[in-house]
């Protein structure tokens, strides 16, 4: 036997642990140690085989991952631009229950004010809309616009 062959036997029976750099301690007994300058036990290679194996399974699956996430975002970009001109027109549309007269584009931060009559000379009341596509919710500020006109805190000021 060799010194350095000495050294890891010596250490291979001791009580001494090891910290990995994630902070788990282990007794230097469980690993396996070798000198690095011939070829590694067979169990070594063993597990080098199986470690390269995970790692290319879990590349090939970080792969299918970006592509569904590109998929995904480029689907919701989609949907967002289509939603969006969607928006600009429907105001336009015959099922639209509005007169066109009575409404007003703003787009941001609500799509359409609807002076429900102002084209009769009879203002009844007023709406505010916001139109959505598929499962989009309302955003902060349209929360908070929604909330005040339902507390009423709503006011008409000339200037």
């Amino acid at each position: 036997m060799t010194e350095i062959d000495d050294v890891i036997s010596s250490l291979q029976n001791s009580n001494i642990n090891a910290q990995c750099p994630c902070g788990e301690v282990s007794a230097l007994s469980d690993f396996i140690l070798y000198d690095g300058t011939k070829d590694p036990p067979d169990t070594a290679k063993e597990i080098q085989e199986l470690y390269e194996t995970q790692y290319k399974e879990n590349v090939e699956e970080l792969k299918t991952r970006k592509i569904s996430a590109s998929e995904g975002a480029e689907k919701k970009s989609l949907e967002v631009g289509f939603g969006k001109t969607i928006e600009k027109m429907v105001h336009l549309l015959k099922d639209f229950n509005f007169p066109v007269e009575d409404c007003s584009f703003l787009a941001e931060p609500l799509d359409v004010i609807v002076f429900n009559g102002i084209a009769e000379n009879n203002v009844n009341h007023i709406t505010f809309m916001e139109i959505k596509t598929g499962k989009a919710t309302l955003n902060k500020h349209q929360r908070m616009i929604r909330d005040a006109v339902y507390d009423h805190k709503v006011k008409v000021e000339e200037i």
